[in-house]
């Protein structure tokens, strides 16, 4: 529940900003965006990166790290101009939030599995 709440002040937080930032053209607003995450790394960089390029509108998406000594990347989203590249950010940053939470069922599910397997030789477990 928390994440979820976590993921829309990241989604409101990057709307507020592509609103109240530079001035821009629509055909800019609408094709490309540009945000920084902060306490971020090459870990979510790079997964976000992938999720969101499975996407055929999107034309370009990169992300840079700011400093090695900062936990901050610069995300870039560019795409067609079909559909907005807050959108694509959205809707990458579900189905990565998907991919975390089927990993994290499967290890669970494969806990339980080993658990419930050393009970049944009288064995101790972790």
């Amino acid at each position: 529940m928390e994440e979820d709440q976590e993921l829309e002040r990241k989604i409101s937080g990057l709307k507020t900003s592509m609103t109240e930032g530079k001035r821009k053209t629509a055909l800019e607003m609408v094709q490309a965006a540009g945000t920084d995450r902060h306490c971020e790394d090459h870990t979510l960089g790079n997964s976000l990166h992938y999720m969101i390029m499975k996407n055929s509108e999107v034309e370009f998406c990169g992300y840079t790290m700011t400093h090695p000594s900062e936990s901050k990347i610069n995300l870039r989203i560019q795409t067609g101009g079909t559909l907005p590249a807050v959108e694509s950010f959205q809707r990458g940053l579900n189905e990565l939030m998907n991919v975390c939470k089927h990993v994290l069922d499967k290890f669970e599910a494969s806990i339980k599995d080993y658990k419930d397997q050393k009970a049944t030789r009288n064995e101790s477990t972790f």
